[in-house]
């Protein structure tokens, strides 16, 4: 059996939550105070049902998707995390229009052509990508985040 846990980590849910933390703390020096798990009613149509965000406030409106993902060995695309965040974009997608949207994620960068997994992301599933997400991809060794608007050229 494969092991696809993160090397070095006791678990790849540690990692999710640690860099959660980390994430709300960085919004949080930028202004952006917010809570964990906060929940947001979401659908299509007048059919909606509670989603719950890794972060998120009612006042200001915000809501955060964190991702601390990275390539596969081998510089592989890994297609089930790009499903994932897909999925996030949906969900995105169907929350209420007044609150303002923040894809916050780790950065990886393929070892072979230096292209970060977000920057992939955005150059491949842009039809995906509601207009209004905010991208803030943070280094691993950092905190001088990098945030990019929704379409692929970075505005």
């Amino acid at each position: 059996m494969t092991n696809f846990q993160r090397e070095g980590s006791i678990s790849n849910a540690h990692v999710g939550r640690d860099f959660e933390a980390r994430a709300c703390a960085i919004l949080a020096a930028h202004g952006i105070p917010l809570q964990m798990n906060h929940k947001v009613p979401c659908g299509l149509g007048n059919d909606k049902k509670l989603h719950t965000f890794d972060l998120g406030s009612e006042e200001p409106p915000v809501i955060v998707e964190c991702k601390s993902q990275t390539w596969t060995k081998g510089d592989v695309v890994p297609s089930a995390k790009m499903k994932n965040w897909a999925e996030a974009m949906f969900y995105f997608h169907m929350a209420p229009p007044m609150y303002r949207k923040i894809f916050f994620v780790e950065q990886s960068l393929r070892v072979r052509t230096g292209e970060s997994l977000l920057a992939y992301f955005r150059r491949t599933q842009s039809h995906m990508i509601p207009p209004d997400v905010e991208f803030w991809e943070l280094p691993r060794d950092s905190d001088e985040v990098e945030i990019f608007g929704s379409n692929a050229d970075g505005r």
